[in-house]
């Protein structure tokens, strides 16, 4: 097992890496202080509980702990007030109380749903992270939680960050191809941000990485979990540097708002949002070469660089005019300057957005 740290002072917390963990969760979370007197609920998809939920349980309640569990579906449906409201009523029915701990077995949804529940549940109760998909080593780790609006992606949330974070790499065993290839965006994200080299080694050990090889995943997630930690260690609450980590999200979110949450895997938008990102930065002055070493890098990894015809780009627009970095006639983008290096950038004219639309509808 390897250990890095966020550092946020008395909230400093561990991210552990390695195999075999789910079966030391509950010496783990007794190592946190996690109480066990207080019952603890687990929330996971069906997908995810019916590989690993009862091994969780039965780990934790022979360490003592009482657990309530609830299942949700599967995909971004999921973030939603309806099935938050049913959550906090489990939550409720199980008995916790201000000593227990939400724990969020399964990939990005999960944990930003029962991260949520954590925050609001008793004005908020501590929180564990066991992030069981590739895509979910970036969005475990920042306290970044909440569900979505009909209108908007994650527009309801907090910053609720957990006590720790177990990341079991044996759980991405099950993962289909598609999966996958979705969680390897956000890794080789923090390479485009902040590390060249980095997201060099992802193209070049693009095929091991998509065979789930143990020794190649556990250094990309190691370097891409100790990106995210530095990032956020330094900013906390995205005041200025933490907004780095957005690469993409901007065009991703509208993609997958008016696809329906349904049409693209969240790395698969977000990789299209890069490229369109890409296209930005050589309109404000990067080398053309950008735009195709960056297709060059997500193609590697069986990632989308193109949007469909079929999605409107009114539409699309609309919806970034909805997100939270939009504000008078104006919206923010981070855009990058080369490979590995990426600024904020706080007036970019929607007439630009659209040409990159547009673009990327041409395949860019």
């Amino acid at each position: 097992m390897s250990t890095l740290t966020v550092q946020l002072g008395e909230r400093s917390y561990p991210i552990h890496i390695g195999r075999g963990l789910l079966h030391r969760a509950g010496e783990l979370l007794k190592e946190r202080g996690i109480a066990q007197k207080s019952p603890l609920l687990i929330v996971s998809d069906e997908n995810v509980a019916g590989f690993y939920l009862a091994t969780l349980e039965s780990n934790l309640q022979a360490s003592g702990y009482k657990t309530v569990s609830f299942v949700v579906k599967p995909g971004e449906t999921s973030k939603s007030l309806a099935v938050f409201e049913q959550v906090i009523t489990a939550a409720i029915e199980g008995g916790l109380d201000r000593n227990s701990a939400v724990i969020a077995l399964g990939g990005g949804v999960v944990g930003d749903l029962a991260g949520f529940v954590a925050a609001s549940y008793m004005r908020s109760v501590k929180f564990v992270q066991i992030p069981t998909t590739i895509l979910a080593h970036d969005s475990s780790v920042g306290g970044k939680v909440g569900i979505n609006h009909p209108l908007a992606k994650n527009m309801i949330g907090a910053f609720h960050q957990p006590e720790l974070v177990l990341y079991d790499v044996d759980t991405l065993s099950t993962l289909p191809p598609r999966e996958v290839s979705a969680g390897l965006a956000e890794m080789i994200k923090h390479g485009l941000i902040w590390d060249a080299d980095f997201a060099q080694w992802c193209r070049d050990h693009a095929t091991d990485l998509l065979a789930l090889d143990a020794t190649a995943l556990e250094y990309g997630l190691e370097k891409g979990c100790s990106v995210k930690a530095e990032v956020v260690s330094r900013d906390e609450r995205e005041n200025d540097l933490r907004a780095i980590l957005n690469l993409g999200h901007t065009i991703g979110h509208a993609i997958e708002a008016i696809a329906g949450y349904g049409e693209f895997l969240h790395g698969e938008a977000i990789s299209i949002g890069m490229v369109g990102s890409a296209l930005l930065g050589v309109k404000l002055g990067a080398d053309p070469s950008l735009v195709d070493e960056t297709k060059d890098m997500l193609s590697s990894l069986r990632l989308p660089t193109s949007l469909p015809s079929h999605l409107d780009t009114d539409r699309l627009l609309d919806a970034m005019m909805h997100d939270k970095k939009f504000k008078e006639g104006s919206i923010t983008f981070v855009v990058p300057r080369s490979i590995g290096h990426v600024e904020v950038v706080k007036d970019i004219s929607v007439s630009y957005i659209r040409q990159v639309i547009e673009q990327l509808k041409e395949g860019a």
